[in-house]
């Protein structure tokens, strides 16, 4: 009796056991971290997936542009026969003997028309990290000087 002390008439309070958490009140605050901690991974995730789906998109307009600006180092003449051909139909062996890295699965495909202007188009086409098939097209208009 020597820790308890007198509420009202009848009710002993014990002091010494009102210095910590109660079950309930250890419990909530676990399950609120676990909620926390659970939705910043999720968040977490997400954000690299975007990330990568982000460096993979700039990778593909980068090949688009060296592409393009290879046809753009070609004489017009030379433009259309050569794309006709299939000589910027790249596949991913043809892509890193560039020099560059490819993507997964990826192909890069060009495509003329008309005469002059000389419509062009670019296309990158590649896997995801999930498989799903992605495209970028750039597109230009060529004349000759």
């Amino acid at each position: 009796m020597a820790n308890c002390l007198k509420d009202d008439k009848y009710n002993l309070i014990n002091v010494a056991n009102e210095k910590g958490f109660t079950l309930a009140e250890i419990i909530l605050t676990a399950a609120i971290l676990a909620f926390t901690l659970a939705s910043l991974l999720a968040l977490f995730v997400s954000c690299m997936l975007l990330n990568d789906a982000s460096r993979n998109l700039t990778q593909a307009a980068g090949h688009a542009q060296f592409v393009m600006e290879d046809i753009r180092d070609t004489a017009f003449s030379n433009i259309a026969p050569k794309i006709n051909s299939g000589d910027w139909d790249w596949d991913i062996s043809a892509i890193t003997g560039q020099g560059l890295s490819g993507l997964r699965s990826e192909s890069i495909d060009a495509q003329a028309s008309g005469s002059d202007p000389l419509d062009v188009t670019v296309t990158v086409s590649w896997q995801d990290r999930s498989g799903r098939n992605r495209q970028l097209e750039l597109e230009t208009l060529f004349t000759e000087q």
